[in-house]
């Protein structure tokens, strides 16, 4: 029954990605960040992401639907990135294993672009963000259910087969989604709404917390106090966060104590030794290579030419030792600068849509944006995810935004006198003038 009602699913947005590629976009994000057809028995292999996407790529090349090919910094940045990683593929010292990641993470980051092509409106903004918390709220709900009723004796682990199948990786995700649940729960008006939403975001912090990740509990505690300062009431807001991370911290067992205390003695932790070991050897790769080495540098025959200790072979665990490593201070440039524009964007968005009433949803949308990259900022520093899409997300989000914002207030302005112009300019600006805002 499960298997039919997600390939039901499936093939319902396959069918309508021909007509609406945004519908297409909308369902390849829920299939790539969910992961749906992992949860049957009988679909799990088979290529479900890439038929949602052949069918969105026809979609848009056939249809009528609006679309914007405008550039804003984050895509140009973000091309760049592209481009950057496909000049340092060749250069790679394992290029075999480099390649079949450089192919995943191009497919990713293709999509990304056609999703800022396709979605452009309030409505498509507010449907993603709800496609992301409903993909990995599943998740985290459940896990969070899980461990209250279990006490948190035992691990909290994400979909086998998927970025986010470890525990350390599945936390993360919870700790982006849980600023875009509140995102949503400000946009609600019902009360008995706004409570179901309070509910599952403490039961996603429940999940994190389940997941006994260290670098979970630094990005909680990271995303926790920029909601705060983001907070309209700082005092109810501080209270909220007092009284429920109590009552979460009491339900952890003493082994889950016993881990996190292990932060304060880095120095004394095989795992933390090896991570810093990798960052290490992830510097000194790049300063010897200034392409880096290319994709998959976790090789005992990179550890023995880079690493301090050549032996203790670990992955980076970092996004920035990650993107260091593997495509040089130029692609972590990139990297850093691009996400450092969406939080500006963002930052934007949340002081210039106080002044509107209408707009004062993006204000909410900004604020939260920037709470969600605090905490993939903070929790990314411990774990290989620089390429996973749902960071990624967040930028088409608040580019959609930022578009929206731009043409909200281009229409507002008062119309100047055109002097000097040839007729049939007048006529076009006239045009563009009146035309109707998604």
């Amino acid at each position: 029954m499960r298997d039919i009602v997600i390939l039901s699913l499936i093939g319902w947005t396959f069918i309508l990605a021909f007509r609406h590629p945004w519908v297409g976009i909308l369902s390849w994000t829920w299939i790539s960040i969910m992961n749906p057809h992992q949860l049957s028995w009988n679909l799990s292999s088979m290529p479900v992401a890439a038929a949602i996407g052949g069918a969105t790529l026809v979609g848009l090349f056939t249809t009528r639907d609006p679309r914007d090919y405008s550039l804003r910094r984050e895509n140009i940045v973000l091309i760049l990135f592209v481009v950057w990683m496909c000049v340092t593929l060749p250069t790679s010292f394992i290029f075999d294993e480099s390649f079949e990641l450089w192919k995943r993470v191009m497919k990713i980051d293709l999509m990304v672009l056609v999703a800022m092509v396709l979605l452009h409106s309030k409505r498509h903004a507010m449907l993603l963000v709800w496609v992301l918390v409903i993909s990995i709220g599943f998740y985290g709900v459940k896990g969070g259910v899980f461990t209250v009723a279990t006490g948190g004796g035992y691990r909290v682990w994400g979909p086998s087969n998927t970025y986010i199948e470890g525990n350390n990786e599945v936390a993360l995700a919870f700790v982006i989604v849980i600023p875009l649940m509140r995102f949503l729960q400000m946009q609600m008006t019902e009360r008995w709404a706004k409570h179901v939403m309070a509910v599952c975001m403490l039961l996603m912090a429940a999940s994190a917390l389940g997941s006994h990740s260290r670098g979970a509990l630094l990005a909680l505690l990271s995303m926790g106090v920029v909601m705060w300062w983001r907070g309209k009431n700082k005092l109810v807001g501080a209270l909220i966060f007092i009284v429920g991370g109590a009552v979460l911290l009491s339900l952890m067992p003493a082994e889950w104590w016993a881990r996190m205390n292990t932060i304060k003695t880095y120095n004394q932790d095989d795992s933390a030794l090896g991570r810093i070991n990798a960052w290490w050897m992830a510097f000194n790769l790049a300063k010897a290579n200034f392409l880096g080495g290319g994709f998959m540098v976790s090789h005992p025959m990179l550890f023995s030419m880079y690493a301090p200790d050549p032996v203790d072979v670990h992955a980076a665990h970092s996004i920035y030792f990650m993107v260091l490593g593997e495509h040089g201070f130029v692609g972590l440039f990139l990297f850093i600068t691009m996400f450092c524009m969406v939080w500006g964007t963002a930052g934007r968005l949340r002081t210039q849509g106080r002044k509107q009433v209408e707009t004062h949803w993006l204000s909410d949308l900004g604020a939260m944006c920037q709470v969600s990259l605090a905490g993939y900022a903070v929790g990314g520093a411990f774990l290989s995810l620089s390429y996973w899409d749902l960071p990624y997300n967040i930028l088409i989000v608040v580019v959609i935004g930022a578009r929206w914002l731009d043409r909200k207030r281009w229409l507002h302005e008062p119309e100047e006198p055109v002097l000097n112009l040839p007729g049939w300019i007048k006529k076009r600006i006239s045009k563009r003038k009146v035309m109707t805002l998604p």
